[in-house]
Protein backbone atom coordinates (compact mmCIF):
# COMPACT_ATOMS: atom_id res chain seq x y z
CA UNK A 1 0.00 0.00 0.00
CA UNK A 2 1.18 3.36 -0.92
CA UNK A 3 1.29 6.31 1.30
CA UNK A 4 0.08 8.96 0.15
CA UNK A 5 1.72 11.33 2.52
CA UNK A 6 5.06 9.93 1.46
CA UNK A 7 7.40 12.32 -1.47
CA UNK A 8 7.90 9.71 -4.56
CA UNK A 9 11.35 8.98 -5.74
CA UNK A 10 11.39 7.58 -9.70
CA UNK A 11 14.23 5.65 -10.52
CA UNK A 12 15.09 4.95 -14.06
CA UNK A 13 17.85 2.69 -14.23
CA UNK A 14 16.80 0.49 -11.32
CA UNK A 15 18.63 -2.79 -11.94
CA UNK A 16 21.14 -4.87 -9.84
CA UNK A 17 24.14 -2.41 -8.45
CA UNK A 18 23.45 0.88 -7.83
CA UNK A 19 20.11 1.66 -9.30
CA UNK A 20 18.59 -1.16 -6.30
CA UNK A 21 21.01 0.64 -3.81
CA UNK A 22 19.25 4.00 -5.07
CA UNK A 23 15.68 2.70 -4.37
CA UNK A 24 16.77 1.04 -0.90
CA UNK A 25 18.42 4.18 -0.11
CA UNK A 26 15.54 6.94 -0.79
CA UNK A 27 12.60 3.95 0.86
CA UNK A 28 14.68 3.95 3.86
CA UNK A 29 14.66 7.62 4.40
CA UNK A 30 10.53 7.81 3.68
CA UNK A 31 9.96 8.12 0.13
CA UNK A 32 7.58 5.83 -1.65
CA UNK A 33 10.33 4.50 -4.56
CA UNK A 34 8.89 3.06 -7.93
CA UNK A 35 12.24 1.87 -10.02
CA UNK A 36 12.06 0.91 -13.97
CA UNK A 37 13.93 -1.22 -15.75
CA UNK A 38 13.25 -4.05 -18.87
CA UNK A 39 12.05 -6.68 -16.90
CA UNK A 40 9.90 -6.10 -13.91
CA UNK A 41 10.57 -7.69 -10.34
CA UNK A 42 9.82 -6.83 -6.17
CA UNK A 43 12.88 -6.61 -4.43
CA UNK A 44 13.36 -6.66 -0.44
CA UNK A 45 11.10 -5.04 1.47
CA UNK A 46 8.05 -5.13 -1.42
CA UNK A 47 9.89 -2.47 -3.55
CA UNK A 48 8.70 -2.14 -7.13
CA UNK A 49 10.42 -2.05 -10.36
CA UNK A 50 8.30 -2.11 -13.39
CA UNK A 51 9.22 -3.11 -16.61
CA UNK A 52 9.35 -0.11 -19.03
CA UNK A 53 10.90 0.85 -22.29
CA UNK A 54 12.67 4.59 -21.19
CA UNK A 55 13.32 5.14 -25.06
CA UNK A 56 10.01 4.68 -25.84
CA UNK A 57 8.19 7.89 -25.60
CA UNK A 58 4.82 7.40 -25.66
CA UNK A 59 5.13 4.37 -22.94
CA UNK A 60 7.39 6.73 -20.34
CA UNK A 61 4.53 9.14 -20.92
CA UNK A 62 1.43 6.47 -20.32
CA UNK A 63 3.56 5.18 -17.58
CA UNK A 64 5.22 7.78 -15.51
CA UNK A 65 1.85 9.74 -16.44
CA UNK A 66 -0.33 7.11 -14.78
CA UNK A 67 1.90 7.57 -11.66
CA UNK A 68 1.82 10.97 -11.43
CA UNK A 69 -2.14 11.06 -12.18
CA UNK A 70 -2.24 8.62 -9.08
CA UNK A 71 0.46 9.64 -6.62
CA UNK A 72 1.20 13.04 -7.04
CA UNK A 73 4.56 14.08 -9.18
CA UNK A 74 7.30 12.80 -8.18
CA UNK A 75 9.78 14.80 -5.42
CA UNK A 76 13.15 13.19 -6.74
CA UNK A 77 13.99 11.32 -10.43
CA UNK A 78 17.32 9.46 -10.71
CA UNK A 79 18.47 8.54 -14.22
CA UNK A 80 20.81 5.93 -14.18
CA UNK A 81 20.48 3.61 -17.34
CA UNK A 82 23.71 2.90 -19.12
CA UNK A 83 24.57 0.88 -22.30
CA UNK A 84 28.31 -0.07 -22.17
CA UNK A 85 30.19 -0.75 -25.61
CA UNK A 86 34.03 -1.50 -26.10
CA UNK A 87 34.87 -1.73 -29.50
CA UNK A 88 37.94 -0.58 -31.42
CA UNK A 89 36.42 2.18 -33.67
CA UNK A 90 36.55 0.44 -36.59
CA UNK A 91 34.39 -2.24 -35.08
CA UNK A 92 32.07 -0.14 -33.59
CA UNK A 93 28.79 0.06 -35.51
CA UNK A 94 25.90 2.48 -36.08
CA UNK A 95 23.47 0.11 -33.90
CA UNK A 96 25.98 0.64 -31.44
CA UNK A 97 26.31 4.31 -31.18
CA UNK A 98 22.05 4.62 -31.93
CA UNK A 99 21.92 1.74 -28.85
CA UNK A 100 24.01 4.07 -26.63
CA UNK A 101 23.14 6.98 -27.57
CA UNK A 102 19.02 5.83 -27.29
CA UNK A 103 19.98 4.20 -23.57
CA UNK A 104 21.58 6.94 -22.18
CA UNK A 105 20.66 10.24 -23.90
CA UNK A 106 17.54 10.14 -25.32
CA UNK A 107 15.80 8.13 -22.43
CA UNK A 108 17.28 11.02 -20.18
CA UNK A 109 15.36 13.54 -22.58
CA UNK A 110 12.04 11.85 -22.71
CA UNK A 111 12.32 11.51 -18.94
CA UNK A 112 12.77 14.83 -18.57
CA UNK A 113 9.95 15.94 -20.60
CA UNK A 114 7.62 14.01 -18.96
CA UNK A 115 8.74 14.78 -14.91
CA UNK A 116 9.69 18.17 -15.11
CA UNK A 117 6.58 20.15 -15.41
CA UNK A 118 4.60 18.33 -13.31
CA UNK A 119 7.42 18.85 -10.73
CA UNK A 120 7.46 22.29 -11.11
CA UNK A 121 4.45 22.94 -10.57
CA UNK A 122 3.82 20.48 -6.98
CA UNK A 123 6.70 23.00 -6.49
CA UNK A 124 9.74 21.77 -7.19
CA UNK A 125 12.54 18.87 -6.72
CA UNK A 126 15.53 16.86 -7.35
CA UNK A 127 16.69 15.54 -11.15
CA UNK A 128 19.49 13.61 -10.86
CA UNK A 129 21.77 12.16 -13.93
CA UNK A 130 24.27 9.37 -13.06
CA UNK A 131 27.53 9.76 -15.38
CA UNK A 132 30.53 8.36 -15.69
CA UNK A 133 34.71 8.70 -16.91
CA UNK A 134 33.80 8.88 -20.35
CA UNK A 135 31.82 12.13 -19.66
CA UNK A 136 34.75 13.84 -19.11
CA UNK A 137 36.75 12.20 -21.65
CA UNK A 138 36.90 9.70 -24.68
CA UNK A 139 39.18 6.85 -24.26
CA UNK A 140 40.41 4.05 -26.68
CA UNK A 141 37.73 1.60 -27.76
CA UNK A 142 34.75 3.95 -25.71
CA UNK A 143 33.98 5.43 -29.10
CA UNK A 144 30.11 5.24 -28.51
CA UNK A 145 29.76 5.12 -24.77
CA UNK A 146 31.78 8.49 -24.50
CA UNK A 147 30.08 9.97 -27.40
CA UNK A 148 26.45 9.11 -25.56
CA UNK A 149 27.84 9.67 -22.00
CA UNK A 150 29.16 13.23 -23.72
CA UNK A 151 25.71 14.18 -24.87
CA UNK A 152 24.20 13.12 -21.71
CA UNK A 153 25.91 15.60 -20.14
CA UNK A 154 25.23 18.36 -22.26
CA UNK A 155 21.77 17.65 -22.09
CA UNK A 156 21.86 17.64 -18.22
CA UNK A 157 23.68 20.88 -18.41
CA UNK A 158 20.82 22.56 -20.49
CA UNK A 159 18.02 21.31 -17.96
CA UNK A 160 19.61 22.51 -15.39
CA UNK A 161 19.86 26.73 -16.83
CA UNK A 162 16.19 25.93 -17.90
CA UNK A 163 14.73 24.38 -14.83
CA UNK A 164 16.62 25.52 -11.55
CA UNK A 165 14.99 29.01 -11.39
CA UNK A 166 12.19 26.77 -11.28
CA UNK A 167 12.63 24.81 -8.37
CA UNK A 168 14.25 22.17 -10.32
CA UNK A 169 17.74 20.76 -8.53
CA UNK A 170 19.10 19.07 -11.71
CA UNK A 171 22.68 17.12 -10.72
CA UNK A 172 25.06 15.69 -12.98
CA UNK A 173 26.84 12.87 -10.89
CA UNK A 174 30.54 11.38 -12.58
CA UNK A 175 31.33 7.84 -10.91
CA UNK A 176 34.73 7.61 -11.58
CA UNK A 177 35.27 4.31 -10.96
CA UNK A 178 33.89 0.57 -11.18
CA UNK A 179 30.77 -0.07 -9.62
CA UNK A 180 31.38 -3.09 -6.99
CA UNK A 181 29.12 -5.99 -7.80
CA UNK A 182 29.62 -9.71 -8.02
CA UNK A 183 29.82 -9.37 -11.97
CA UNK A 184 32.77 -6.62 -11.81
CA UNK A 185 34.60 -8.28 -9.73
CA UNK A 186 34.57 -11.74 -12.27
CA UNK A 187 34.83 -9.23 -15.06
CA UNK A 188 37.91 -6.21 -13.42
CA UNK A 189 39.68 -8.82 -10.84
CA UNK A 190 39.68 -6.08 -8.34
CA UNK A 191 40.12 -6.14 -4.75
CA UNK A 192 36.56 -4.85 -3.53
CA UNK A 193 38.43 -1.98 -1.32
CA UNK A 194 39.65 -0.47 -4.91
CA UNK A 195 36.05 -0.34 -6.28
CA UNK A 196 33.11 1.96 -5.65
CA UNK A 197 30.25 0.53 -2.72
CA UNK A 198 26.65 1.18 -4.51
CA UNK A 199 25.20 1.89 -1.28
CA UNK A 200 28.07 4.79 -0.45
CA UNK A 201 27.04 5.81 -4.15
CA UNK A 202 23.39 6.17 -3.47
CA UNK A 203 24.14 8.15 0.16
CA UNK A 204 25.66 11.00 -2.43
CA UNK A 205 22.79 10.84 -4.38
CA UNK A 206 20.80 11.25 -1.18
CA UNK A 207 22.69 14.02 0.20
CA UNK A 208 22.54 15.42 -3.11
CA UNK A 209 18.90 15.69 -3.76
CA UNK A 210 18.98 17.43 -0.18
CA UNK A 211 21.67 19.98 -0.46
CA UNK A 212 19.71 23.34 0.32
CA UNK A 213 18.95 25.89 -2.36
CA UNK A 214 21.28 28.50 -1.50
CA UNK A 215 24.29 25.96 -1.88
CA UNK A 216 23.12 23.36 -5.13
CA UNK A 217 25.92 21.37 -6.80
CA UNK A 218 24.97 21.14 -10.56
CA UNK A 219 28.36 18.78 -10.90
CA UNK A 220 29.73 15.99 -8.31
CA UNK A 221 32.63 13.54 -9.22
CA UNK A 222 33.11 10.09 -6.90
CA UNK A 223 35.90 8.04 -7.17
CA UNK A 224 37.71 5.65 -4.85
CA UNK A 225 40.56 6.91 -2.80
CA UNK A 226 42.78 4.38 -5.42
CA UNK A 227 41.92 5.76 -8.14
CA UNK A 228 43.91 7.82 -10.63
CA UNK A 229 42.56 10.98 -11.86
Amino acid sequence: MVDQNKPLALIAGAGPGLGQSLMHRFASGGFNVIGFTRSAKTLDGGLSVQSLDLTDPQAVNDTVGNIIVEHGAPKVVIHNPAKLVIEAFTDTTVQDYESTWRTMALSAAILGQTVLMPMVRAGGGSFLVSGATASLRGGAKFSAFASAKFALRGLTQSIAREFQSSGIHVAHIILDGIIDSPQSRDLHSLDPSKMMSPADIAEVYWQTAHQPASTWSHEIDLRPRSEAF
